[in-house]
């Protein structure tokens, strides 16, 4: 899920993932001079949060009020499904390792117009129960302070302000957190449990079924989608084509339905369908009807057992969750009222 990226800046592979996951900075000698002579001074990461749009949850924090403690900088956009199904883990880290000196700061920066939005934001910790401190960076100033490029990306910074661990994507969970530990012991922090955290995952936070995953995210909106088929009878779609159907205008960043009755048609492989929309109007509700081969589609969070549910606010909407088998599958959305507007599919 890197900015930027043909299959969607969220789609991240294991194996890249788990390649980039062994990349620590130790600091030395050696490494301390390669970082000055790229221009990096140890702290000048966490200098970036200056540069924060606003703080939830905090007080401003500032490199020099963190000195002395171990920094976990964690990125991430609250639509994001491969940030959501981290973030059990970064909520318990924070949680056990909070009074022994660990700082977990959320960088939210976001993908979406609607993602700018403060009261989203507000909403989308309070539902996902996040109490660690948020820096809001609208303006991408601390992503590029960082040089990131991925949603979610963890960075592990020392009392001194070294980088000393990085993580981009979702997974390696253990190794993340014995380098917590580590870090930490390095300060001298004691008296924590040395077993590593469990976590209680559900709904959009489960991890996804790799094994059966062979639909990837996809955007909606006209400059960066794929599979769309304008014009297509639906029941002739291929796997990770989609049509629409009804009264929608395209637009280069979503999808917008006019009348009623408008629909949505994916044929995808997975067990997990999840939608990115929301109303078009503020306070405005849509109301949807699921269907999977033509039945109705239960199982999502945000569906009842014959597939219904209502559109209320900008976020993402867990739609199917099926069982086994995992096949190559039709999935409608019909929309009852005009009025929402689609923005991109991710999978589980």
């Amino acid at each position: 899920m890197s900015r930027g990226s043909n299959q969607g800046r969220r789609r991240f592979l294991a194996g890249a993932a788990a390649t980039i996951a062994g990349l620590e900075l130790a600091m030395n000698g050696s490494t301390k001079s390669l970082l000055q002579a790229m221009g990096l001074a140890a702290d000048s990461r966490l200098s970036a949060l200056r540069n924060a749009t606003a703080w939830l949850n905090s007080p401003p924090l500032t490199a020099e009020g963190l000195r002395g403690k171990v920094v976990a900088i964690d990125f991430w956009t609250y639509t994001c499904i491969n940030w959501l199904r981290t973030l059990p883990y970064v909520r318990a880290w924070s949680e056990k390792y909070r009074e022994a000196g660990l700082v977990v700061i959320g960088v939210h920066t976001p993908e979406f117009d609607f993602e700018h939005d403060l009261d989203n934001v507000r909403r989308a910790i309070t539902a996902m129960r996040v109490d660690y401190p948020i820096a809001v960076d609208n303006g991408y100033a601390i992503w590029n302070g960082f040089s990131n490029q991925y949603w979610p990306a963890l960075y592990l910074i020392d009392a001194k302000g070294a980088t000393r661990f990085t993580h981009f994507g979702e997974g390696a969970y253990d190794e993340s957190e014995r380098k917590i530990q580590k870090v930490l012991g390095d300060l001298g922090a004691k008296g924590f449990n040395p077993a590593l955290v469990t976590v209680d995952t559900r709904g959009l936070e489960v991890a996804a079924d790799w094994d059966n995953l062979r639909s990837p995210e996809n955007y909606l909106g006209s400059v960066r989608t794929e599979g769309f088929r304008a014009n297509r009878d639906a029941s002739r779609l291929g796997v990770n084509q989609w049509a629409l159907d009804g009264d929608w205008k395209q637009s280069p960043r979503a999808v917008a339905l006019n009348k009623p009755n408008g629909r949505i048609v994916y044929r995808f492989h997975a067990r997990d369908l999840n939608l990115v929309m929301g109303p078009a109007a503020r306070g405005a509700s849509v109301r949807f009807r699921v269907r999977i081969d033509g039945q109705p589609a239960g199982g999502g969070a945000d569906v009842d057992a014959q597939g219904n549910g209502v559109v209320t606010e900008q976020r993402t909407y867990q739609l199917i969750r099926q069982t086994q088998p995992i096949v190559d599958r039709q999935f409608e959305i019909e929309f009852l009222d005009p009025g929402v507007e689609a923005f991109c599919f991710t999978f589980g």
